[in-house]
């Protein structure tokens, strides 16, 4: 591992995205300051964090909550840069869309406001979703980052359970953005689709919950994997993992789901990244995982 590079905030870092980018940013010779809830009771097990390679002198860990915005500014001081990935989460409908959204968006931009406070954050990455680009009623089989997913189409479209999700991270999205043109702050925005793959948190992705509905026999889930870009689900699952009772092709013709376009890498692409993985990658990663977790 190279020398220090920098200091670097990480929100969201008990999370599945979150915990991954901590150990790569570790690896890479990076001090990392990360945010978790409040825990008064210290009932939250830690030591997947603190248990990686590096952590006695490059990890620390604070107390932050995006409903408290000002909270975030002991972790943020000194850093180079700050990656958001905490996002609160409802698809349970006991906190109403407008809550959620006004705790994504006051949280996101009192973030950016800290880094403005800093002096020393240089770019800010803020970890959106393809979510914010898709659900637009157009019909084009590919889009971009020019796109956005339009609320009253979510709103009379689209499942009541998804909407505080989706419509917050829109909101979200677009208010980063703003804020970042008005203030000279860089800003950049990722819009992944479904993450699958190995984790290290201890809790049970949803993404990759939802990826291997056909090898959990999740039924209600099936629809999900029609129109995200895994399509070869059951030559990976099939084929490698026999002693799963995947569903068959002609057993799945029934199933339906919402048609959805594909997201383009092409700006990705044009700035110089690499995919190092595929479907097979993903699965293989993601099997393995929940294998050992105990979950298949």
């Amino acid at each position: 591992m190279e020398g220090d590079k920098g200091t670097v905030c990480l929100t969201g870092g008990t999370g599945f995205v979150g915990s991954w980018l901590i150990k790569r940013l570790l690896q890479e010779g990076y001090s990392v300051r990360t945010t978790v809830r409040a825990d008064p009771e210290n009932k939250r097990d830690l030591t997947f964090l603190t248990s990686l390679p590096g952590v006695a002198e490059k990890l620390k860990i604070f107390s932050a909550d995006l409903n408290d915005p000002n909270s975030f500014d002991a972790a943020i001081e000194g850093s180079k840069a700050v990656l958001h990935v905490a996002t609160p989460l409802s698809f349970d409908g006991k906190e109403s869309l407008e809550a959620v959204t006004e705790r994504s968006t006051s949280g996101a931009l009192g973030i950016l406001k800290a880094c403005l406070r800093s002096k020393t954050v240089k770019r800010v990455v803020y970890t959106s979703s393809a979510a914010t680009v898709i659900y637009n009623g157009q019909e084009t089989d590919m889009m971009d980052e020019s796109f956005w997913t339009d609320v009253d189409f979510v709103m009379q479209k689209l499942n009541p359970k998804t909407h505080p999700y989706l419509i917050s991270k829109t909101f979200t999205e677009r208010a980063v953005l703003e804020f970042g043109t008005q203030h000279g702050l860089d800003v950049v925005t990722v819009n992944p689709g479904l993450v699958v793959g190995p984790f290290i948190c201890p809790r049970f992705p949803d993404s990759v919950r939802s990826s291997l509905a056909l090898v959990l026999g999740n039924r209600s889930e099936y629809g999900i994997l029609l129109n995200i870009p895994m399509v070869h689900v059951d030559d990976v699952g099939s084929g490698k993992y026999p002693e799963f009772p995947i569903p068959s092709p002609e057993t799945l013709a029934e199933i339906k789901g919402p048609k959805l376009p594909g997201v383009s890498s092409k700006k990705l692409l044009g700035i110089g990244f690499e995919f190092n993985n595929g479907l097979e990658e993903m699965f293989d990663g993601a099997i393995q995982c929940c294998k050992e977790r105990g979950y298949l």
